[in-house]
């Protein structure tokens, strides 16, 4: 069975260049959201295995949303992504329960070798 995976970007472009990268990989992408409130519905409606998460968004940032998956299910396996490759940012999300973090623009190798350390 493949793992679900729910992608969570306000760029609709960031989106497909992740699931493409994952669908090709063997995972099901089972969702996808736009902002980090709607991460939150939609990991309680989805329970995916894994979620990537942008972190600046409209509504609800990513590592707020981070934090509110992570009360609801502390198993809960998140990767965040962005652009900004700033120090605080990393080290708050990972704080958070993040268990990777990676850097748009995507390289394949390392969204695969951080979903599959996430996945353990």
């Amino acid at each position: 069975m493949s793992q679900k995976v729910l992608i969570v970007d306000d760029a609709a472009f960031m989106r497909m260049m992740i699931k493409d990268i994952l669908t090709k990989n063997g995972f099901e992408v089972v969702g996808e959201a736009v902002n980090g409130q709607e991460a939150v519905d939609k990991y309680q409606e989805l329970s995916p295995d894994l979620i990537t998460m942008d972190i600046t968004m409209p509504e609800k940032d990513g590592i707020q949303a981070l934090k509110e998956i992570k009360e609801q299910d502390s198993n809960a396996k998140v990767i965040m992504c962005s652009a900004m490759g700033q120090q605080s940012m990393v080290i708050e999300a990972i704080q958070a329960g993040a268990k990777d973090f990676i850097v748009k623009p995507f390289q394949p190798d390392r969204v695969m070798e951080a979903i599959n350390k996430a996945l353990g």
